[in-house]
């Protein structure tokens, strides 16, 4: 996976408490524990949505 990600840029976001217990709730409940997996789900949907 390394590979896939020398050409993409690095961003850096910021989050709320709530935010992250979103985040981990969702990988809990969604992606067997997998919080990368989680991130990459909700920001498909957020994505989608604009």
């Amino acid at each position: 996976m390394e590979g896939d990600l020398l050409d993409t840029e690095a961003i850096t976001v910021e989050l709320t408490e709530e935010e992250l217990a979103a985040i981990e709730r969702k990988a809990f409940r969604d992606h067997r524990e997998n919080t990368d997996a989680a991130i990459r789900d909700l920001l498909d949907e957020w994505l989608k949505s604009r």
